[in-house]
């Protein structure tokens, strides 16, 4: 028997869902405001949750999150009064399992009910085995990576198309090889495609190889990337930067599994498993004609987001303590301790190059430290000192600290056109993003997301000068 919680201000709908509820054999509960209906999902166990948007108190969108987050779990049915597509969009996003409206027959409520309640029977009955998955480098016990992972075991167990989401910095890679050695295809091949690094010129003939004579300079037939990935796995990172030329004949590969080479006459066949990384919004780049929306439905036939650090702070001490002992064994300095204020500094910065701007930065303390047992503030870079600094001015005194960084565009009076006004902003946050740096390029990609064809670009625009 499922436990049913029905959140709706309308004495008449609760009665009436109640009524179907307990028809099909369910226990029902009832709270008319979201502060109610939250205190409930808080203190009690329920499979289900039928959520009204509007009520008195607030919109039933806005607790979606929360009540997903909750210690069981429901799975929530948002009903609605009218239909409202940005409102669905936002419930599915935010784990909704159906959307519908309140104007909708009573056996088309009773069917979402009846599916639902038996997606939860199953979820109970599936037997789940401790997993022994290999993961190594990925540290974390929070919630957010720990749904990561458990996605992660998901797609390992099939040979399905996985496309890995998150900001720079976040681990796509790590989670795309982990994939890879937890699947049945881990004794052979995992091939890397930095697909941002690739000439576009040479794109098509890396990818897939070229006969003999194809082209002035190939004396010799030589396989593509496609090829080395037969039987294995094919990684595409950063599969954003791909040419649309190029895009237009990945998809044919996905379709066909077969490719020809530059040259060539016959097809040849790759048994690759695909997975891609990007940390750029597609579906917008599809709407801006930079990719085609054809191939982001096959790159997404499953999708793992990776979470910012910052939205796991709980796990920063466990990475900083895993990649201390590894640097600390490399080096052969020995384990070094961590002071509170180093701690504390690393909870207090918040870590735009994600995990992989933490791991540089204990790194560097460690080679700085030396023959030193603890590390301080003192050992950590100076960008993040600065931050730190700033943060805790800010915090003692209720206000922003003085010479804190703001990167804010100001509107003026008179708004100029937006094109201008967005360049004005660019320009201001491109100055900021090369002083926090200190120019290094590589500093300031992992600052900002960007991939190295495109800062260049914005920096060449805006004739701003770096390191190189």
């Amino acid at each position: 028997m499922a436990n049913i919680l029905i959140i709706d201000d309308s004495m008449e709908m609760c009665k009436l869902i109640t009524g179907l509820i307990k028809k099909l054999g369910h226990q029902a509960t009832c709270a008319h405001l979201l502060e109610d209906g939250m205190n409930l999902v808080l203190s009690d166990q329920f499979d289900v949750v039928m959520l009204d948007v509007q009520l008195p108190d607030g919109s039933g969108l806005d607790i979606l999150p929360r009540i997903k987050a909750s210690k069981s779990s429901p799975e929530v049915i948002i009903m609605t009064g009218y239909s409202d597509f940005n409102g669905a969009e936002a419930a599915i996003k935010n784990g909704a399992w159906d959307y519908i409206q309140k104007t909708h027959s009573t056996q088309e409520i009773v069917l979402a009910l009846k599916r639902v309640i038996q997606y939860k029977d199953g979820q109970k009955q599936i037997k789940h085995k401790p997993l022994s998955l290999k993961v190594d480098n990925i540290r974390g016990s929070s919630k957010q990576i720990k749904a990561c992972f458990d996605q992660l075991a998901h797609a390992a167990a099939n040979d399905i198309n996985v496309l890995v989401t998150g900001e720079t910095g976040t681990g796509k890679e790590l989670f795309a090889r982990a994939i890879h050695e937890n699947s049945n295809r881990a004794n052979n091949n995992f091939v890397v495609v930095d697909c941002g690094a690739l000439p576009e010129t040479l794109v098509t003939s890396i990818l897939f190889g070229y006969e003999k004579g194809a082209y002035t300079g190939a004396e010799h037939a030589r396989d593509g990337l496609v090829k080395h990935a037969d039987g294995g796995t094919l990684f595409l990172d950063e599969i954003g930067e791909l040419p649309e030329q190029v895009q237009r004949v990945l998809l044919r590969v996905l379709q066909e599994k077969s490719y020809r080479p530059i040259g060539g006459k016959k097809e040849i066949k790759s048994d690759f498993r695909l997975v891609a990384a990007t940390n750029r919004d597609l579906e917008k780049m599809a709407d801006a004609g930079e990719f085609r929306n054809d191939l982001i439905y096959r790159l997404k036939a499953f999708e793992i987001k990776l979470p910012p650090l910052r939205e796991r702070v709980r796990d920063i001490t466990e990475i900083a303590l895993y990649y201390m002992n590894q640097f600390s064994t490399k080096t052969n300095q020995g384990t070094k301790g961590f002071s509170p204020e180093f701690l504390e500094a690393l909870h207090m910065y918040t870590w735009p190059g994600n995990v992989r701007e933490l791991i540089n930065a204990i790194e560097k303390a460690i080679s700085i430290a030396r023959d030193e047992a603890i590390l301080f503030p003192v050992h950590l870079p100076d960008n993040i000192r600065t931050q730190v600094t700033y943060a805790s001015i800010r915090d003692k005194k209720g206000e922003r600290g003085l010479n804190q960084p703001d990167i804010q565009p100001h509107l003026p009076e008179t708004l100029p056109c937006l094109k201008i006004f967005m360049d004005i902003t660019e320009k201001k946050y491109l100055e900021q993003l090369v002083c926090q740096a200190a120019g290094s390029i590589q500093e300031m990609l992992d600052i900002s997301g960007l991939s190295r064809s495109r800062l260049y670009e914005r920096l060449k625009k805006y004739d701003l000068k770096v390191k190189g």
